[in-house]
């Protein structure tokens, strides 16, 4: 599974309906309104690298109102979700 982070730039007036839409598009797992110079961050979840030009020049900037992006490759993930699944392997409830 490769992971991307995607920081956007959108029309400010329309950030809930854009955010709405890039969050329906297949590969986008999550996406995040936030402070800061961009306006919302998209977690896109891919199984071949080849699979991020479909998503995010594809989709996510033809959706109406993203003025740009900026992409960023994930390469390895930690998580205090995969160490607490780590510590309890084997263990029974």
């Amino acid at each position: 599974m490769i992971t991307s982070i995607v920081l956007i730039k959108t029309s400010t007036d329309r950030i809930p309906e854009i955010a709405e839409q890039i969050a329906a598009l297949d590969g986008v797992s999550e996406v995040y309104s936030v402070t800061g110079a961009h306006d919302l961050i998209a977690m896109v979840r891919v199984a071949q690298h080849d699979e991020l030009a479909d998503v995010i020049p594809g989709r996510i900037s033809k959706v109406p109102g993203v003025e740009s992006t900026e992409t960023h490759i994930a390469f390895r993930t930690y998580s205090q979700h995969d160490l607490e699944s780590a510590f309890a392997i084997g263990l029974d409830a």
